[in-house]
């Protein structure tokens, strides 16, 4: 994928392998069934959530992980030890979670909000 110029969330996700697309795919889906008003774009060659001009939510994929981030360094530091105790690695930006991660809507929805309320 590097190097590649990807013009929509599906050909990212299709150059991903078929255990991170779907979980990526998951991901997304789930923030966007919680908050139809919210939509997908490509920046930075990865998916972002984003509410009119406002990045509200970030994908990513990584050799061996997939990187969430809220956008937000303070929404990550509210949420750092719920992140942590389920054993999510937590970076200043974003946290880690596993390839073939079970879908987490709730904390979805929770960071989300989150992430909206300090755009409002």
């Amino acid at each position: 994928m590097s190097g590649q110029k990807l013009d929509s969330v599906d050909a990212f996700l299709c150059s991903l392998e078929p255990m991170k697309a779907r979980t990526l795919c998951r991901v997304i889906e789930a923030i966007l069934t919680d908050f139809p008003e919210l939509e997908t774009r490509m920046a930075w060659n990865v998916p972002q959530i984003c509410r009119g001009g406002d990045y509200v939510f970030g994908v990513s994929a990584a050799k061996s992980h997939l990187a969430l981030a809220p956008w937000s360094s303070q929404v990550i530091e509210a949420f750092k030890p719920t992140l942590e105790s389920q054993g999510y690695v937590v970076k200043k930006h974003l946290f880690q979670v596993p390839v073939d991660w079970q879908v987490d809507s709730a904390l979805l929805r929770e960071l989300v909000k989150a992430r909206l309320a300090e755009l409002a």
